[in-house]
């Protein structure tokens, strides 16, 4: 007998509190996923209907594509503690606009970490102080889809800025899916040798330049990585994470976290964690990329 998708969710949602309740944790914290104004994000999911095939010659469904309250309902059933709302702008004269709907938005979903973002233009300093004074938690810079350099003169006021708060940042910069003129690890090395105390949390694990990512981690105790659409069934198939860098991912244990891209995946959720167990790293590296390494960066 076929499932309705409410009754599909209420079965995901018992698998994954199983996860989480058999590592002995409260629940799971998520540094990658998305919510920003409703026309914003049926853009981008109008972008993997149409463009979503040409990557990776795969097809991408959308998984969760419910309204705003039922996605963040969802979340909390699946017994994600917190979560973000990351947001981008793909041109200048968005940034502010969109800081303004996530502060709204923290504003009325407590358990959202309140995400900002930033680009580079004029009054990108100023603009990215007035987030965090007005108790923003972490910021997204989307290299790729935003098209500058992250090493951008412009920028370089507000790094400093996140360097000095401890402000983290999500950055895609990987070269995956699909490459920019920007992406890749360095135009990112660039930033960290000006700014060493960044909290940057490479997205996807730098997918595909994921050895190059882990080594900016290894040369920068500030670097952390999450784990957004790496090794699943999904993304293993045209970008597969390295088997012989599985030690230097152990090692950076207490560096990486759980990230999912929530709502945008073409797969289960649960699937996520599901991809992060049969690496076969131990119950004490799925706590802390799961909970704790997150718990600790947010002081939750």
């Amino acid at each position: 007998m076929s499932t309705t998708p409410c009754e599909a969710g209420r079965d995901e949602a018992g698998e994954i509190r199983g996860f989480w309740t058999g590592l002995g944790l409260p629940g799971l914290i998520d540094v990658h996923t998305h919510f920003m104004p409703e026309r914003v994000l049926h853009k981008v999911w109008d972008y993997f209907d149409t463009s979503g095939p040409l990557i990776g010659g795969l097809a991408w469904p959308i998984t969760y594509r419910r309204e705003e309250a039922e996605r963040a309902a969802l979340l909390r059933d699946f017994g994600v503690r917190a979560f973000t709302s990351m947001l981008y702008p793909h041109k200048p004269g968005m940034a502010r606009w969109l800081n303004d709907w996530a502060a709204d938005f923290a504003r009325r979903t407590p358990d959202c970490l309140h995400t900002a973002t930033l680009h580079p233009e004029p009054d990108t300093a100023a603009y990215v102080h007035e987030a965090i004074e007005a108790g923003a938690r972490i910021f997204k810079a989307h290299v790729q889809v935003g098209g500058y350099d992250p090493a951008d003169e412009r920028l370089q006021p507000a790094w400093g800025l996140l360097a000095e708060t401890g402000t983290p940042v999500v950055m895609h910069c990987g070269s995956g899916p699909a490459p920019g003129k920007h992406t890749g690890p360095e135009p990112v090395a660039r930033v960290l040798a000006r700014h060493p105390r960044l909290r940057l949390i490479v997205a996807h694990m730098g997918m595909p330049e994921y050895e190059d990512f882990l080594d900016l981690a290894e040369r920068h105790d500030q670097v952390r990585l999450d784990t957004t659409m790496a090794f699943t069934d999904f993304t293993e198939g045209f970008m597969p994470f390295p088997h012989k860098a599985l030690p230097r991912l152990a090692a950076l244990g207490d560096r990486i976290l759980l990230g999912t891209d929530f709502p945008n995946i073409p797969y289960p959720y649960l699937h996520q964690l599901q991809s992060l167990e049969r690496l076969g790293l131990g119950d004490d590296w799925l706590r802390a990329v799961c909970h704790d390494n997150a718990a600790d960066l947010f002081h939750l």
